[in-house]
């Protein structure tokens, strides 16, 4: 059997949180008793919390949700990427010792733990390398930290390349356990019709 590695976030109420967000909360609609066969619950979250995709209506009004792109650049080989010690924009010359012959999806790793608390002091894509990856054929790039723009930015430059060269995103994935290299990327997002992002289960396969 094939290995495979969870590169997903636990989810719960302690999950590290964008400022202004909506945290996660569950409530019971019925609990297993006299005269009640089941539990049931409902949950109240952001679909930005854990690992997730965004999609382009996150970040261009009238764009596609996330229920309605395409799910290929999710399910594939992909290429993880180590890039640690890059400081808080991952420029191409971060990448370039691993960018022959790239599959259609990078998954960039920037820091040694994912995190468990919210902080302002992640690594984030230059703009400039969201173009540089397109060019090289590249559909879908993943990141370990919080958002492929920094905390502070507000014209979201790397979100609008994503846009202009038609290239799906992952965030917050843990790539604590994952050496560089080639694997089997599984990342589907849930087919929301209305959302800007979805929550995904992320894994990596080996080949």
């Amino acid at each position: 059997m094939k290995k495979i590695w969870d590169i997903s976030p636990p989810i719960g109420t302690g999950s590290p949180l964008f400022p202004g967000d909506t945290g996660y909360s569950q409530q019971w609609t019925a609990r297993i008793g006299p005269g009640c066969a089941i539990n049931l619950s409902a949950i109240t979250m952001s679909p930005h919390i854990g690992a997730h995709a965004d999609a382009p209506l996150h970040y261009a009004p009238g764009a596609q949700t996330i229920g309605q792109v395409d799910l290929a650049p999710y399910l594939g080989a992909c290429r993880v990427i180590d890039a640690r010690g890059a400081g808080a924009l991952v420029e191409p010359r971060h990448l370039a010792h691993a960018a022959r012959d790239l599959p259609m999806r990078v998954l960039v790793r920037t820091c040694d733990a994912a995190p468990t608390a919210w902080s302002a002091a992640f690594s984030a894509f230059a703009p400039e390398t969201i173009e540089w990856l397109a060019s090289l054929g590249v559909r879908l790039v993943g990141i370990d930290s919080q958002s492929v723009d920094p905390a502070e930015s507000k014209d979201l430059p790397s979100h609008q390349q994503l846009r202009k060269h038609g290239i799906r995103v992952l965030e917050n994935l843990v790539l604590d356990a994952v050496e560089g290299g080639d694997y089997e990327l599984i990342a589907l997002p849930l087919k929301l019709v209305e959302a800007d992002a979805s929550p995904v289960r992320a894994v990596l396969r080996e080949l």
